[in-house]
């Protein structure tokens, strides 16, 4: 018989495992906002120039900045989304490992119990202990 604690230890196990994996997907999509915030940021640059071959673009870039301020926001949107996701695995873990010490703990107690049981029987049917130094004067 498999104790409860082994088996919520291996979902402990699991449950950080997605933890880490909705980390890494956050980790990516906040990679994805720093480089596309650079490329705006370049986009931006080459607007407000001054030179004239820039001037020549300049709707082209107006164009280029609305799509990319829109990928930001929707790049926002599924940031937002891992986040919740990453405290939302993160909590179940918690629980659950919470939930594994607390079984290990009343294994431990039982197991305790059992070994009390045992002497009790040991003594209140005449068997002697263990060891034979043991109640001899």
């Amino acid at each position: 018989m498999e104790l409860r604690s082994k088996k919520l230890k291996r979902l402990v196990a699991v449950q950080r495992h997605l933890e880490q994996m909705a980390e890494s997907e956050l980790a990516e999509t906040s990679r994805q906002r720093r480089e596309l915030s650079e490329t705006i940021d370049v986009v931006v640059d080459a607007m407000g120039s001054a030179k004239p071959l820039h001037a020549m673009f300049s709707g082209h870039y107006a164009s280029q900045l609305g799509r990319l301020a829109q990928k930001d926001q929707m790049l926002l949107g599924i940031q937002q989304v891992h986040e919740a996701r990453v405290l939302k695995e993160r909590a179940k873990g918690d629980r659950l490992e919470e939930n594994m010490k607390d079984a290990r703990t009343a294994e431990d107690r039982e197991e305790a119990d059992n070994a009390i049981y045992d002497l009790i029987d040991q003594h209140t049917m005449g068997v002697p202990p263990a060891s034979g130094k043991v109640g001899h004067s």
